[in-house]
């Protein structure tokens, strides 16, 4: 069985490498600022393992930009992600580009999803500027059923393999953020080419990973190193950066975890925020050549 390796964090990865707080527009601001870094992180993702670069556009979305300096740098600011992923696979050699789109609105927040004509018509540009450049799209913190459904829609004719990674509830991964049943959201993903679990807790991951593979195709995970999630957190509306990140969550028990995850099937390992390229060195050391 050959697993594939995914890299880890970019946008937290960002933030703690640049030594700038945090802002609404997260890694965005920060490639905005210093567009090398996001290269550099690229570049270290390969040299540590990893097969696929996922591109730092997962909060490009004209809802994020607007009110701000930059709302008419839409196109360009995905350019500059693009350009920078492309450059490191260059340099490196060999490897994919994944397209990362992000949730609209906010990470974790279905409440903030638009009608459905909007949503796809929002991703479906987001898509359409990524898929020339890129080996997939990648949908990344999808957490509700109108998610998936919007996402799977909004990438129709383009001729790119599309990955769809949900955000499962830390204590039960059988079930979305939304608190809908993973399964439903599954069963909508005939069109996709592989589903995995994202940005959830470690633990949570091998129920996630046992509904994944009931769609027959090939599933993963790359969990966070966040404090959990909980629904408790979730009520007070916050963004990532009122999160910390775990002390018990170093690379060798993030494979650990990872190990139980392939126990359950998963034939794609990555990380998510708060990993870091160590994170992906160790779970090439132990995966790649499985």
């Amino acid at each position: 069985m050959t697993l594939t390796i995914l890299d880890g964090g970019m946008g937290q990865e960002l933030i703690h490498r640049s030594g700038t707080p945090p802002t609404p527009l997260w890694s965005t601001q920060v490639m905005i600022d210093m567009p090398h870094l996001v290269r550099e992180i690229h570049a270290d993702y390969f040299a540590a393992g990893a097969d696929i670069a996922t591109t730092n556009t997962y909060a490009i979305h004209r809802d994020r930009l607007a009110g701000t300096d930059h709302e008419d740098r839409f196109e360009d600011l995905h350019r500059i992600a693009l350009d920078m992923a492309l450059a490191a696979r260059e340099a490196h050699g060999t490897g994919r580009i994944a397209g990362s789109i992000g949730p609209l609105g906010a990470s974790y927040r279905a409440d903030l999803q638009p009608p459905h004509e909007i949503a796809v018509e929002l991703m479906a540009e987001v898509a359409g500027i990524l898929a020339p450049s890129c080996d997939m799209l990648l949908f990344e913190t999808v957490i509700s059923v109108a998610q998936t459904r919007a996402a799977l829609e909004a990438v129709q004719g383009l001729g790119k393999p599309v990955w769809i990674a949900f955000s499962v509830d830390d204590e039960d991964g059988s079930h979305l953020r939304s608190g809908e049943a993973l399964a439903d959201a599954v069963a909508l993903c005939g069109d996709a080419a592989a589903l995995l679990a994202n940005c959830s807790a470690p633990e949570a991951m091998p129920a996630a990973i046992d509904v994944l593979r009931t769609s027959g195709k090939p599933a993963g995970a790359y969990a966070n190193a966040f404090t959990q999630i909980t629904k408790a957190f979730l009520a007070d509306k916050p963004t990532v950066d009122a999160l910390t990140a775990r002390r018990d969550m170093g690379p060798d028990a993030y494979a650990d975890q990872a190990a139980t995850w392939v126990e359950h099937g998963a034939t794609i390992l990555g990380g998510c925020c708060e990993t870091t390229p160590s994170h992906i060195a160790e779970l090439a050391g132990r995966f790649s050549k499985a």
